[in-house]
């Protein structure tokens, strides 16, 4: 069993960053492969990036280039970095964790969910 518990989002203008931390417990946490996802109002949840243990990365197109994640295995806790924010952008952030041995951008490859964290961007 992993818990994972989001935190770091906010309010904030276009243009502006944020950065998430979702920090894990339970299980070995090198051995997962960590993803962020987002969910819309109205919205299917979709895929945002993913980070195997060595630190392979992996990003939606729509957030290339702006969000960046990365990991401390030492703190058990992933990160998602994101500037030039965009009213797009708004939605529910969530963590996952799966044992893939690839990175994966599939929801249901993931067994392990953290509850949310909400982030808002204004126009």
């Amino acid at each position: 069993q992993v818990h994972l518990v989001e935190s770091g989002g906010g309010l904030v203008q276009a243009g502006g960053s944020l950065r998430l931390s979702c920090a894990a417990s339970g299980r070995t946490f090198s051995n997962y492969v960590m993803g962020w996802f987002r969910q819309a109002p109205g919205k299917e949840r979709e895929f945002v990036a993913a980070i195997n243990w060595i630190g392979r990365s992996t990003y939606t197109d729509s957030v290339k280039g702006r969000f960046t994640i990365s990991r401390d295995n030492g703190k058990n806790t992933v990160y998602l970095q994101m500037n030039e924010l965009k009213p797009e952008d708004t939605a529910v952030y969530s963590c996952a964790a799966t044992l893939s041995v690839v990175l994966t951008i599939r929801t249901l490859d993931y067994a392990y969910w953290g509850r949310g964290t909400q982030v808002t961007v204004s126009s």
